[in-house]
């Protein structure tokens, strides 16, 4: 057994002894598959590489089902173990709670917290033609924050801190202020993932990123972070402008910061009245246009044009980045490995690039969703969360290479320009996890991407290689859920649908595929509410089968 191997061990049987002491079954837990709340650190810097191993120890290797109950108990069971140790180590604690919701991605979002959607007001008659423009209920963002490197007391190193913040939010219950305070301070780690080395600098080339913030209810919140160099004369370090919002867009938020980046170079003054126009606007739906009107000095007002891709589940996505840092053939290994819930690591040295390029991974498994720890930039301080036993998908900066290199099964992959190799680690069967004639085909379709333009074309004719991947293998699911009676839960008979594949290839990677949590979790959604199927896959599964009819009936 590799030390890999036997500290993974030590994890699940440390975890099996506090889940039996809280009266919550292993099993339990493995169905569950939401996070852990937090053990206590033992000293605020050299103890959190344990906190992250034991945190991420919970999430069981083949978590099969999200159900909420026990929760109580383990985190009271946690509670107890917290209420003896001394203030310094509950103030490290806070700091890693805030952190811990970007350790998870939960559920597709069914409900939005009320208390994060501010709902608009209603609309008169006469404007009820132009109601489905926008998707009721829902602002662009719930704020924006400005953080700033400050030098430490020691006056020897920097540490973000946030300077600006809009909209103020008054009136908060205390468990709210609270909770806010720590998604707060998690979200000045993510904008400065590299830790607190910085020097002041006199050239910088902004960038913009992403990342996720899941909650353990599963609610999940994008941020959106743009790093520049403030003005003034001199050398000074960067700061970042970070938008908060329930809404996956990141080519929307890119233009938001171009505004916000052009009124700062004017005044901080500017920004407030653009955001405020911009909160007050009602988000759009698929393929229509916001306009935002905003006065700028000497130039006069100005009238911004906001506009959703018509193909709403891509818009967070940008997959030219992914195969300008990867050849077809790459990508193909990496969507292989991906597909079977491995994993996987992604090194760069932009942020930009990281976030891009996870994000386009994870949308090239649509329809189904990643269900285990994702983070697109993962802070310095939280390197170790590349220890954990269970599936993930992780972007790692170039610089701390050295500090992942020594792990096994999994995929490492770097894209940066000067590799000498894309994949530094991998487990070897990833060529032969796909159907070789399923893998031509995916191949061949990609071709089709020099023909078209940059954008939502792009994004189009990549998901759609995918897209029919998911429909030649398990296109056939809803022939195979039965339901007994009107209401009732309907019930999947897995043994008759992959038997019902003619190809061997084809079968042999079904029957691993339908073990994995995201095919699970959708299967359960089709299970639980009939007539479900709806939306661009099923879309193309109807497509197909009759074409499979045409192509049939021409043969006799």
């Amino acid at each position: 057994m590799t030390g890999a191997q036997c500290t993974r061990a030590r994890w699940r049987h440390a975890l099996s002894r506090e889940l039996e002491k809280s009266g919550v079954s292993r099993a339990g837990w493995r169905q569950r598959g939401a996070a852990p709340p937090l053990p206590t650190l033992q000293t605020e810097i050299a103890e959190r590489t344990t906190v992250c191993r034991q945190s991420l120890a919970v999430m069981s290797d083949n978590i099969r089902r999200r159900k909420r109950t026990g929760l109580a108990n383990f985190r009271s069971r946690w509670s107890t173990i917290q209420s003896g140790e001394d203030d310094r180590q509950q103030g490290a604690l806070k700091r890693f709670s805030a952190m811990w919701s970007s350790l998870r991605r939960g559920k597709r979002d069914k409900v939005k917290d009320p208390e994060h959607i501010e709902q608009l007001g209603p609309l008169v008659a006469d404007e009820k033609s132009r109601q489905h423009r926008y998707v009721s209920g829902q602002y662009f963002f719930e704020y924006l924050v400005v953080v700033s490197l400050k030098k430490t007391k020691d006056g020897n190193n920097y540490e973000p801190q946030i300077t600006y913040q809009f909209p103020k939010r008054d009136g908060m219950a205390k468990f709210q202020r609270e909770e806010e305070e720590k998604t707060l301070k998690a979200l000045t780690l993510f904008c400065f993932p590299e830790g607190i080395n910085w020097a002041p600098l006199t050239e910088y080339r902004s960038e913009t990123f992403s990342f996720v913030l899941t909650e353990i209810d599963g609610s999940r919140r994008n941020g959106y972070c743009r790093r520049l160099l403030p003005g003034g004369k001199g050398a000074r370090p960067p700061e970042a402008y970070c938008i908060i919002s329930t809404l996956a867009c990141f080519g929307l938020f890119s233009k938001i910061f171009d505004e916000v980046e052009k009124r700062r170079q004017i005044s901080m003054a500017m920004i407030y009245p653009f955001m405020q126009k911009l909160r007050e606007a009602p988000f759009p739906a698929p393929g229509n246009t916001v306009e935002i009107k905003s006065f700028i000095p000497e130039s006069g007002t100005e009238i911004i044009s906001l506009t959703r891709p018509l193909d709403s589940w891509l818009e967070h996505v940008n997959f030219a980045t992914l195969f300008n840092c990867l050849t077809d053939n790459e990508v193909l290994l990496v969507f292989a490995a991906a597909v079977l819930e491995r994993r996987i690591i992604f090194i760069a040295d932009e942020l930009g690039t990281l976030s891009q390029v996870i994000h386009a991974v994870a949308a090239l498994l649509y329809p189904f969703t990643w269900q285990h720890t994702f983070i697109s930039i993962v802070p310095k301080i939280l390197i170790d969360v590349v220890m954990a036993p269970t599936p993930y998908l992780l972007g790692v900066q170039k610089h701390l290479l050295d500090q992942v290199t020594d792990q096994n099964d999994l995929l490492l992959v770097d894209l940066s320009e000067d590799k000498k190799e894309t994949f530094i680690v991998s487990i070897g069967d990833e060529s032969s996890i796909l159907p070789p004639k399923l893998q031509n085909e995916i191949l061949e379709a990609l071709t089709n991407r020099e023909k078209a333009s940059m954008g939502e074309e792009l994004n189009r004719v990549v998901s759609e290689a995918f897209l029919h991947f998911f429909v030649k293998t398990v296109g056939h699911y809803a022939s195979f859920v039965k339901y007994s009676g009107t209401g009732e839960r309907g019930v999947f008979e897995e043994r008759s649908f992959y038997k019902a594949i003619e190809s061997k290839t084809t079968r042999h990677f079904v029957k691993k595929f339908i073990k994995t949590q995201m095919f699970d979790l959708f299967i359960q959604e089709v299970e639980q509410q009939p007539g479900s199927q709806q939306g661009v896959f099923h879309q193309k599964i109807l497509e197909y089968q009759e074409k499979k009819k045409r192509d049939k009936t021409k043969k006799h």
